[in-house]
């Protein structure tokens, strides 16, 4: 396997027009420039394409039981298994066929959503030197065993990793602002007054949907899975480095947009390592597969 140049596969999501993935594209391939960058559609629709038109009938069907089962019914308790509704496998095949656009109200279980899709990838593609990050406007969260209580993320990273571009908006806290104005307008019934106050008084200060900073925030959430497949660690404790783990919508702004580097001198020494003619990642991948053996 030495020599052979890891192989980067980012999926696009139709449903987020403000996503531009051939911008997210050239920005990992220059970064990274040890790898190659391919992008692909949506990770079900190429995945199932590949498959023979019976084999993808059956797969289309298991999909959306298993979406069904994926859902979190209460965020105030650890996910049990249950049997879902008929109409909510109706909703997930409608959903994956192309009949819903857009998912909102749903709560998904990040790692039973990956575990799910993960299942498409074909063996010749599961290795190493294969790196898949699908976009979805699915929105999931894990279970916080301290706080007990599901958390909205914006990626769930592993073999495939996922990035919501449903999370990026709803996952990171607002500023404090944004909760006293919105609790204060409701209290007096005043909800479009309220909805109103917040795009002015609090413009700019987190993530809207169809946001135009929504391609440069997620290059900072592509590299974090990109670096949980190299070391095993997606997240940087320097919160100008893009691969901060925000949890507020403000840290998620400046560590993507207003950070004083691109990446701290640690992740700059890795992306180094990784560029290295003749190397293309491969101590960092033998490095990883040494601490899982």
């Amino acid at each position: 396997m030495a020599g052979e140049r890891v192989q980067i596969h980012l999926y696009s999501v139709p449903a987020a027009p403000a996503l531009d993935i051939m911008e997210l594209s050239r920005y990992v391939a220059h970064t990274l420039s040890g790898c190659d960058v391919e992008v692909r559609e949506s990770f079900i629709a190429f995945h199932l394409c590949r498959l023979p038109d019976e084999a993808r009938g059956l797969a289309l069907t298991r999909l959306t039981e298993r979406f069904a089962r994926a859902r979190v019914r209460n965020p105030d308790l650890p996910k049990a298994e249950f049997t879902p509704l008929p109409g909510e496998i109706d909703y997930e095949r409608r959903r994956l066929t192309g009949a819903v656009s857009r998912v909102f109200g749903i709560l998904y279980d990040g790692e039973e959503l990956r575990e799910v899709l993960q299942g498409l990838l074909p063996r010749e593609e599961a290795g190493l030197r294969h790196i898949h990050i699908a976009f979805t406007n699915q929105l999931f969260g894990t279970w916080d065993g301290d706080d007990r209580r599901y958390h909205a993320r914006v990626n769930v990273c592993g073999y495939l990793s996922l990035i919501s571009t449903t999370g990026v908006v709803e996952a990171p806290a607002k500023p404090r602002e944004y909760y006293f104005l919105r609790q204060q307008f409701s209290s007096l019934g005043l909800y479009d007054a309220a909805a109103v106050a917040l795009q002015t008084e609090l413009k700019g200060r987190f993530i809207e949907y169809d946001d135009k900073r929504l391609t440069e925030v997620m290059k900072g959430y592509v590299m974090q899975a990109i670096f949980y497949h190299f070391t095993g660690e997606a997240f940087c404790p320097d919160r100008d480095c893009r691969l901060f783990n925000a949890h507020w919508q403000e840290e998620v702004l400046h560590a993507q947009l207003d950070g004083k580097y691109e990446f701290c001198p640690r992740h700059t020494e890795s992306i180094n390592m990784i560029n290295m003619d003749g190397q293309d990642g491969q101590d960092l991948v033998d490095r990883k597969r040494d601490r899982k053996s």
